[in-house]
Parts: structure tokens; sequence; C-alpha cells
């Protein structure tokens, strides 16, 4: 009896990696899920951002950080609410705030091996730039993967989960939603995502902000690590 229950589970998971690996697509957020959270790269980013607050409005550190998650909270990005309430640049923003050191994220051979494993297309969807992008896949060795990014720019500075900036995302790589796998480690932002008939994967990175929306049925595949789990639909060895 045990064993025909574990052909049976054996089987729904193979059967499981069947249909992801038969998209025509794959979408993949950036920070905190094609390198790892645990790196804290983006608490440069984070860091950053609230010392551009503090020198922009003369701020001390605690209340700049206060008001640049208030901004967060309300316009989706702290870019977003210091462009509307104050009229900043967001290229001179954006270069600000994505100046880090690359040094705590490194080649994963996994996930390499992985993403060359992986049939289908593969764009990256961020509400942070291009050039941040590209400097982090080519730093870790994935950025030949990628046949192109949108970013915050070319969403008009709407970042998501903005509904209409997934639709201009999906016309800008003429991507039918139905054949597309969609993984990001903000839950809420999977929530268009799924409306539009996208399979999701959520990368549960155990940051609290980054759970909300997570329990409202539209997180399709809940996962940890993306390089295992993509090595483990993909047939891959998983070599480190």
């Amino acid at each position: 009896m045990n064993e025909i229950i574990g052909d049976e589970i054996v089987q729904a998971i193979r059967t499981e990696a069947d249909a992801l690996l038969a998209a025509d697509v794959w979408i993949f957020d950036l920070d905190n899920t094609l390198y790892p959270a645990s790196s804290n790269l983006f608490d440069q980013v984070d860091w950053n951002m609230t010392a551009y607050v503090s020198e922009l409005l003369d701020l001390p550190r605690d209340e700049a950080r206060k008001l640049q998650k208030e901004y967060f909270r309300e316009y989706g990005t702290t870019m977003r609410g210091l462009m509307t309430v104050h009229g900043v640049d967001p290229a001179a923003f954006l270069e600000y705030v994505h100046n880090i050191d690359l040094a705590p994220i490194s080649t994963d051979p996994a996930l390499v091996d992985a993403l060359e494993r992986l049939p289908g297309r593969k764009v990256i969807f961020t509400n942070g730039s291009t050039a941040h992008a590209e400097n982090i896949t080519r730093h870790i060795g994935i950025d030949h993967h990628f046949e192109g990014c949108f970013d915050i720019v070319d969403a008009g500075y709407v970042p998501k989960p903005a509904t209409d900036t997934y639709h201009a995302f999906c016309r800008r790589f003429d991507i039918d939603p139905a054949g597309a796998v969609m993984v990001e480690d903000m839950a809420k932002n999977l929530v268009p995502a799924a409306a539009l008939g996208m399979t999701t994967v959520w990368l549960d990175t155990g940051v609290g902000w980054s759970r909300e929306n997570s329990e409202d049925g539209h997180v399709h595949h809940r996962i940890e690590d993306l390089p295992s789990w993509l090595t483990s639909i993909t047939g891959g060895t998983g070599a480190s």
C-alpha cells in the first residue's frame, strides 16, 4: 500500500513538473528572487532609499525611514511617493539607490544549470531598473538566459501590482498569460498575474511584508528555494 501511495505521489509530482515545463514563458522578479534574500543585498538598496529621503528632505535618518515606508505602503514604491509628493527625478533616484556592493551574491551553479535546462522564453519583470537587473544577472552569470527586462521605467513608473502594468508587460513581450509562469517573492504581486491566467509561484523568503495576500488563493505553488525547485522540475543535478 505504501509503495502504491508513493508511486502516486511521484506521478503527481512528475505530472505537475511536466505541466510547468510546457509553459511558453517564464517570468522572474529580480530582487530577493533571482538571488537569495538571505544575502541581504536588497537591504543596501533599502538603506540607500532612506539616505536619499534624509538628504532630500533634510530629515534625521529615523524620520526619513518612517516616511520612506509610508510612501512605500501608499504608493507601491518609495520612488513613486517621492515623485508624486516632491517631484523627484526618478532617474537620479534609481541611480542613487542601486549603487550597491554586489559582493554578498555570487554565481550559483545550481541556478545556472536549472535555467539552462528550463525550456521556454525567460524575462525579468521588476519594480527596479533594467540597469540594476543587468548588473546583478551579469554578476551572478545568468544574464544570457533572459531575452529582456521590463522595469519601472517601462511601466511608466507605475509599479507592480498595478494591473495596467501587467497588461503593458504582456504586450511588450507578446505574452499569452495562459502560457506563462510567474515567479515572485512578494505574494501580492501575484494577484494580477493569477487573474490574467498565469501560473504563479511564490518564493517565500520568510519576510513578513512579502507575505501580504499569500493566503488568498492566487498562489499556485509555494517554494522556499528557487534553484532547488527549478532543479526538481528540470531534472538537473543541483550541483553546487
